[in-house]
């Protein structure tokens, strides 16, 4: 088999990336060497690799500053109206490569770093991921303020500058190891702070209520720095902001309590108040109710919604006096979106703000507030839920809890009125529950002070309007849309899979970059023999430079001629694992019982990090790498099975292995997988789907025909059937002899010698209070697995089905999702001309 490509050879090749125009190539060379010559005046005389990724970052940065700055004085002038998604996370990876692909950078770029006697993707491997998220909620955020750029919308990302992301996952004798993710110990050349707009931010005090209004006094103050993040839009010459706030101590913090003397201790105390936007949660659909975690979400909420009322009434660029002082055209000027309910406090910091500090009549603010924003759902797992203590909110929030008190008895007032006498409605409907300990439940909060909510998968938004919101749902139906993720097709297909990009360019041309919709194109080649054939071979290349990283990396050798099999996504229980686990024993146990039959060759690839307070995903990290360890090392299979944990899995791994898959899992139970991304992508890069009829696999079978996709297991009214039943786990472990089998050898320590009771606690879910019935959709599941044995030994028919789920993927671009928000949730219109750039006179 041919080696991959290096990338002396790609660069030869006629590339979506942009002809390197020689005048680009010397001026890109130029800026190179005058950076490089700045670090080392400062500091030494040779340059280390990490000096040469300094100088690159600083040289593609250079041709950002100058749109970045034209956009906003575009904004300022046509005063448009802007759209704030809020967010805790923001799954951002590296941005090198993906600014010199918005800007049609990376050829000349490429070419500049070659003639310079370096290597390009050498130096993109030295940046740290912005891993400020935990996984498809922080990552969606990211393919969303990259098709709001590219959309020309006046939209900003806000959220907080972690000092320590998503943790770094080690694995040690098969256990995950945390280490702390000190991303920014080098410095971060793509943010710039701005000190000149530091804000206040208040915590505790007591509320006072004077003839002259509402005061919330003898609060605590933190102030919170915004460092700028440029994010550019692809080739349109518009560059937007994501401005994320770190929290610093004011210089008097705590001096005053010192008077008596402890200067140092007060100093030291500083930290105290800089923690807040220390470190990211690491859980991904779970509510940690931790106080750090409340003061990080009104944190950003705070200072966001001063800086976008500060922005609202300053109309012209440069200017902070104030310009507006009537609130009554704010929603017609401001979107808020809130991603999920973490940052639910903006409707009650809004309605503060308007009521206590711009004196805004009660029944106006709350008017102005609903029509400002909009919430997105982004999971129905009771365990994700926020439901703050009423007693944090007294002690922390004391003016919010009042605030959302005197909401919730509106919205109830209102409720009695329309089903009176229905006790159970209210309760069921109330922001507060009652119990031993009141709590406030923010999704609820979300629901009444939005004016339009939202799922993120058909069939979610289905669960959110008949389940989980019904009573919500029954009072104000108009509120209720569904709007399906997306990806941007730049960082997921043309950044991560040029071999593809280049050869769909050829065939249909490049609109499909902005326009994913316009790869229904390649449905006329479906036959051509050529297409399938370069459609094969970009797959062998990109596996085959996969197998090489791996090797690199990790020591490990694979067959890549094997069908690449790859579930990567956060380790949870509804995410299912445990079942291709199952999966792969079912496979190891036949392989053993009949050597000498051939056998489709499998590299089975689980990739994921678990929350580090979730015992049971840690376990079942525990009991991955222990089957691997059976299997890889067991001389009766040889070649036609491994087994590999993907170590570390993050934003730049996932670019190296999704366009290397030929087969995505996208197992989970049907009903509880929101939308997922994941399975986007991989669709897009060429990989067969094996999945249940959850989130948006139900509409990637729909795009692309069932017959397409491998659809397998319960639907979501067999799941509801099965729980009104009683779903047992023994009856199919009975029944189904291979089953039985792969738990015995679990249970009895076949895959742990050295401690034979290593899975009690895995076995004893499965078998006695597994939520998310892996046995029921077992045997479904293994059989479904031989269909996909049988079409990989046919390669040309597995090749077709590729090329038509690629052009059936269109409508999973983020810029779809976008487009819809635009029209039906924030009314504003996506601008199709781009801005003059720096170079050309503004009109």
């Amino acid at each position: 088999m041919a080696a991959p490509l290096s990338d002396g050879e790609r660069r030869k090749q006629i590339s979506v990336r942009g002809i390197a125009g020689l005048g680009d190539v010397a001026e890109v060379r130029k800026s190179f060497n005058r950076h490089l010559h700045f670090t080392l005046v400062k500091d030494r005389n040779v340059a280390t690799p990490r000096d040469y990724y300094f100088a690159l970052a600083h040289t593609v940065r250079d041709h950002l500053v100058g749109r970045w700055i034209r956009t906003q004085q575009h904004y300022y002038e046509r005063d448009p109206k802007r759209i704030y998604y809020l967010s805790l996370e923001f799954y951002m990876g590296r941005t090198l490569q993906n600014t010199m692909v918005n800007l049609g950078l990376q050829n000349a770029c490429d070419e500049a770093i070659y003639q310079l006697g370096l290597d390009l993707e050498e130096l993109e491997e030295i940046e740290e991921d912005a891993g400020l998220g935990n996984g498809g909620l922080g990552r969606l955020a990211a393919c969303f303020l990259d098709s709001m750029a590219t959309l020309g919308l006046a939209a900003y990302g806000y959220g907080i500058r972690y000092e320590f992301g998503i943790f770094n996952q080690r694995i040690v004798d098969g256990w995950q190891v945390e280490e702390a993710d000190d991303w920014l110990r080098y410095g971060n050349p793509w943010e710039k702070a701005r000190p000149e707009y530091m804000l206040p931010v208040h915590f505790y005090g007591r509320v006072e209520h004077t003839p002259e209004g509402v005061k919330w006094i003898d609060t605590q103050v933190v102030l919170a720095m915004p460092y700028d993040t440029p994010v550019p839009g692809y080739k349109n010459n518009t560059v937007n902001t994501m401005r994320l706030w770190s929290a610093k101590a004011p210089n008097d913090f705590n001096l005053q309590e010192f008077n008596m003397g402890d200067y140092i201790e007060a100093v030291l105390d500083r930290n105290l108040a800089e923690n807040i936007s220390r470190v990211l949660y690491p859980n991904d659909n779970f509510f940690e109710g931790k106080e750090l975690r409340l003061k990080q979400e009104y944190f950003v909420v705070a200072a966001t919604l001063q800086d976008i009322i500060r922005r609202f009434k300053s109309s012209k660029f440069g200017c902070r006096d104030p310009v507006r002082t009537c609130f009554e055209t704010f929603p017609d000027k401001v979107a808020i979106q809130l991603n999920d309910t973490h940052p639910a406090l903006s409707i009650p910091e809004l309605m503060r703000i308007l009521v206590d500090v711009e004196k805004v009549d009660w029944d106006k603010a709350w008017e102005i507030t609903k029509r400002t924003c909009a919430y997105t759902n982004h999971t129905v797992l009771p365990e994700a839920l926020e439901r703050w203590p009423v007693s944090m909110f007294e002690k922390l929030l004391p003016r919010h809890l009042e605030i959302i008190y005197a909401l919730n008895q509106m919205h109830l007032d209102r409720v009695a009125v329309l089903y009176p006498g229905d006790i159970d409605r209210l309760r069921r409907i109330s922001v507060i529950e009652e119990g031993d300990c009141k709590r406030i439940n923010m999704a609820h909060l979300c629901v009444i002070g939005s004016h339009a909510v939202n799922g993120v998968a058909r069939i979610h938004s289905n669960i959110v309007r008949n389940s989980v919101f019904k009573d919500f749902y029954e009072l104000e139906p108009e509120k209720f849309q569904n709007k399906t993720n997306g990806i941007t097709p730049r960082r997921w297909l043309l950044l991560c899979n040029p071999g593809l990009a280049d050869i769909i360019a050829e065939k249909i041309g490049e609109g499909f970059i902005t326009d994913l919709s316009q790869l229904k194109k390649l449905l006329e080649f479906i036959d051509n023999e050529t297409f399938i054939r370069d459609v094969a071979k970009v797959k062998q290349e990109n596996k085959l430079k996969f197998a090489a990283y791996l090797e690199e990396q990790y020591k490990v050798k694979i067959n890549p001629m094997s069908m690449f099999d790859v579930q990567v996504k956060r380790i949870h229980e509804y995410k299912r694992q445990l079942l291709n686990c199952l999966h792969a024993i079912t496979l190891y146990n036949r392989i053993r019982c009949n050597p000498s039959k051939s056998f489709v060759p499998r590299t089975i690839m689980i990739g994921g990090k678990a929350a580090p307070g979730y015992h049971m995903a840690k376990m079942i990290i525990k009991l991955i790498t222990s089957i691997g360890e059976v299997i890889n090392n067991d001389p009766y299979v040889g070649d036609k099975l491994k087994v590999i944990f993907l170590e570390n899995y993050r934003v730049s791994l996932a670019e190296k292995v999704i366009p290397a898959a030929d087969l995505s899992q996208q197992i989970s139970t049907a009903g509880t997988e929101a939308s997922g991304t994941g399975n986007m992508k991989f669709m897009v890069n060429g990989a067969l789907t094996i999945g249940t009829m959850d989130g948006a696999n139900v509409e990637m079978a729909e795009e692309a025909g069932e017959e397409n996709l491998f659809i397998f297991g319960m639907r979501v009214e067999d799941v509801e059937a099965l729980d009104r039943k009683g779903y047992n786990a023994r009856e199919y472990y009975e029944s189904l002899p291979e089953l039985r089998q792969a738990i015995d050898q679990i249970s009895s320590g076949f895959f742990s010698p050295r401690d034979p009771g290593c899975f009690k606690d895995v076995v004893n879910m499965l078998m006695h209070h597994d939520r998310f019935k892996v046995f029921a959709d077992y045997e479904a599941y293994i059989k479904c697995q031989g269909q996909v044995d049988q079409l990989f030994m046919h390669p040309r028919e597995w090749t077709r089905k590729v090329i038509r789920n690629i052009a059936c993927s269109g409508k999973f671009s983020s810029d779809r999702t976008i487009m819809e928000y635009a029209h039906e949730i924030w009314g504003v219109e996506p601008s199709a001309t781009a801005i003059p750039p720096p170079n050309l006179p503004r009109n």
